[in-house]
This record gives structure tokens, sequence and C-alpha cells, in this order.
């Protein structure tokens, strides 16, 4: 906090961190670039951003956010499972892991090699003020304390090559009793939210609740990393070795810029928001650029609060789900076997979690559907899980499916929320408790 805040009378004090309450980023993970809020015809509500770090978050989490899930996946989508929000879930792949949301420890905002000093950090930050029409003093000085962070550089990194995957063992990170019951008590605390989201976004109360405890546990694990550090670390220090090297720097860069951005905007503190160590922020873990564009203020105080107000972060994983082309009732997917005789898995895989088959064409190629899959209208992709050892297990996902993986470009991400999504609702009483 800066040194006049210890000097200034409480009333000053309060009136000087309202703008800093009022700078909202968020999060979600890694996301890829997207189409800008005003594309959707909407108009973003002021954004309001954390005024103070939250305490530590407890042992860190399977998951985190949307992170690697909204990183830039190669064609349509990353190959079945490169990804998980461990929040790749931390979430892709680095992403998909929920060391995203392990604590970066007291001494975090101080360590590492700050900013000031890079010449190559400094001039973008030059270009960027003039691009967004910022004092290039302002946005080199807030830049400058910005700090690398070893620990980000290490988590970024994607998984070593070759391994197999374990969707048991991933399931079993988010779908779980604690995990649950906690689904089941933030439902029943905030259910006119999900029944009003429900009618105004088409997105059903049980897949928003599972994203919400997929990437934070309702909460508990909102990441705790400066998100300046983690963004700047990623935008001017991203291992080398990275196989989208260029794409991802990008990225990061793109969303540094929008944090900064709306940070100058709404006169906050571009060093207090906490967040993974992919820069993802919030209850549902936006990225900065998605907070600004899908950000909903649902619970109408007039601004956009994703750590603070449940409200908003309901309404917000309902309203990105509906751009990115969620359809109300239909399935996420549907069993699936094979005609071994003459299956085309090398046809039916090509296309990854990208729906591109009708049924009746995936049927030729020797995936065996029945019942509601055959009568489809829509595409089917098949969908593939590693189970380590064990034989690979698939499913035909639909256009829902796949719009689960536009929040996290991993099919084993998508299961997840599926899954705990299902558990949630079969385990809520049918007669919800009155209020």
């Amino acid at each position: 906090m800066p040194p006049y805040c210890h000097r200034a009378p409480l009333a000053a004090l309060l009136t000087r961190l309202r703008p800093i309450a009022a700078l909202a980023y968020a999060a979600i993970a890694c996301a890829t670039p997207m189409p800008s809020h005003s594309q959707t015809g909407e108009n973003p509500a002021p954004q309001a951003l954390p005024s103070a770090p939250v305490k530590p978050a407890r042992k860190a989490d399977a998951a985190s956010g949307p992170q690697d899930a909204q990183q830039p996946a190669r064609k349509n989508g990353q190959k079945a499972g490169q990804s998980a929000k461990p929040k790749a879930a931390a979430k892709p792949s680095a992403k998909s892991t929920a060391k995203s949301d392990r604590p970066a420890g007291p001494a975090a905002a101080a360590s590492g090699v700050p900013y000031t000093g890079r010449d190559d950090a400094m001039q973008w930050a030059g270009e960027m003020a003039q691009r967004q029409a910022i004092d290039p003093a302002w946005t080199k000085r807030m830049l400058g304390q910005a700090r690398l962070q070893p620990t980000v550089v290490r988590l970024i990194q994607p998984p070593a090559p070759g391994a197999r995957k374990n969707w048991a063992a991933y399931r079993a990170r988010f779908i779980d009793g604690r995990r649950i019951s906690a689904g089941l008590r933030f439902w029943e605390q905030h259910r006119a939210a999900f029944e009003r989201a429900e009618r105004e976004f088409g997105v059903s109360a049980d897949i928003i609740a599972s994203i919400i405890g997929v990437e934070t546990l309702y909460g508990q694990h909102m990441g705790q990393f400066r998100v300046l550090d983690a963004l700047a670390t990623l935008s001017f220090d991203h291992p080398p070795e990275h196989p989208r090297l260029a794409e991802r720097v990008a990225f990061f860069r793109g969303e540094l810029e929008q944090f900064l951005a709306l940070a100058h905007r709404s006169g906050g503190d571009p060093q207090l928001p906490l967040g993974s160590f992919a820069g993802a922020m919030g209850l549902p873990q936006f990225m900065p650029s998605s907070w600004i564009r899908w950000g909903v203020d649902f619970d109408g105080d007039g601004r956009v609060d994703l750590r603070n107000s449940p409200a908003d972060a309901i309404g917000s994983v309902a309203n990105y789900f509906k751009v990115h082309g969620w359809q109300p009732g239909l399935p996420t997917h549907f069993p699936v076997a094979f005609d071994t005789a003459r299956v085309d898995m090398d046809t039916l895989l090509a296309p990854d979690i990208l729906p591109t088959f009708s049924a009746s064409r995936f049927q030729a190629l020797g995936a065996l559907i029945e019942g509601p899959a055959i009568s489809h209208p829509g595409q089917l992709a098949l969908v593939e899980l590693q189970n380590g050892e064990a034989p690979n297990s698939y499913v035909a996902g639909t256009e829902n499916f796949y719009a689960i993986t536009r929040y996290n470009q991993s099919s084993y991400y998508a299961m997840a929320v599926i899954d705990l999504a299902r558990a949630l609702r079969e385990a809520r009483p049918t007669k919800p408790a009155t209020q």
C-alpha cells in the first residue's frame, strides 16, 4: 500500500480505496484472445478490483482456472487432455495443474528481479501507452514495479511429451465429497442467481456451479500470485522452449495491456490484485480480457466484481457459455462404441475435440451410437481420454461439450466439469430449502 495511506484519515483512506475496488479484472488463465465485449452487443459495466490482498488460501487444490484452457491451441483445440486445469484446468496442461493456486509465499511480491531495468519491457510499456492513449511515464512506472517470478516460469512449462495421461486420477481431484458439499452449499446460498442465469442465458445451473467448483472450489483457491508479476513474467520471460512461444507471448502481452489499461482507467493499483500463476482472477478465474468482455454486473450494483460477488460470477460464467455456443437442453456427450472391423480411428480423431461429423457420418466411420445420439441434429466429435496403462475411454462429444472446452481447451477438464455437475445435480435435494 502506498506510504500516504498510513498517514491519511480513515475517511480519506476509504475514499482512495473505493476506485481500487472498482478495478476488476481477472481471469481466465490463459485463455485465447477473443472478440471484444462490444462485439457481443453488451455494454461492459464498471469493473471492480480487489483493494487489498486476501489472506493466503489453504492447501492448493487440484484445479485452477481457465488459464491454459484458454491458451491458444493447435487448430481448433488442444489434443484431448493436453491441458488440465489442474486450474488447467491451470486452466491447459501446465495450467492444468492446481499448482497455480498454491500460495506464492509471504515474500512473493518482493522476490524476483524488477522489470524497471529491462529495456524490452520499458519499450513495450511506451508502445502500449501510445496504443491506449496513456501517459507513458505511468505505464513504465507501473510495469517497473513488476518482478520476474521464477515459480511462474516453472509452472507454465508444458508437460513432458509422451507421458500417458490418466483420466481416473484427474477426475478424482475434482469429484469428491468436499467439493460436492461445498458446491451444494454455494448453489443453495445463491439459488436465485442460478435460477435467473438459467432463464436469461439458457445455461444449466449445475454446469455453472461446477465451473466455479473446478476453478476455485467456490472461492477457496483464487490464487496467490500478484497478477502484475505473473503477466509480466509470461510476457517477457516466457520459457523459450514452449512449442507455441510466439503466440503465447503475444497472448500474455495482450492480457497485460488490458490489465494495465483497466487499472489506469479505474484509478486502481495494479500491484494489488492476486490470481493464478497465469494471471487468472476471481471465483471463475477469468483473464483480464475475459473479465472485461464477458463479465456481467448480475447483482445490479453498477460494477462487475468477480472476486467478491458470487452473483456476478454466476452471471458471467453463464454469459461466457452463451457467447461461446452453449445450446439449452442439448446433452454434452453420448456413449460410443466401435465396430472394430471397420472403424477409422485416424479420421475420427483428426479433428480433435471440434464437432465435425454428422451422426450418419460418425457411424459410417465405425463409431457406434444409439438412442438419442442417432437422431442428434448437430455435429459430433470423438473424444479420447487416456487411462494410464489401461485402455482409453471415448465419448461422442456434442457442441455443448465443445463449448465447455472454450473455457479450458482440454477434454479432461470438460469431462471433470460434466461429472461434477452431475454429482451436484444428483446430490441436490429435490425440493430446495426455503430461504
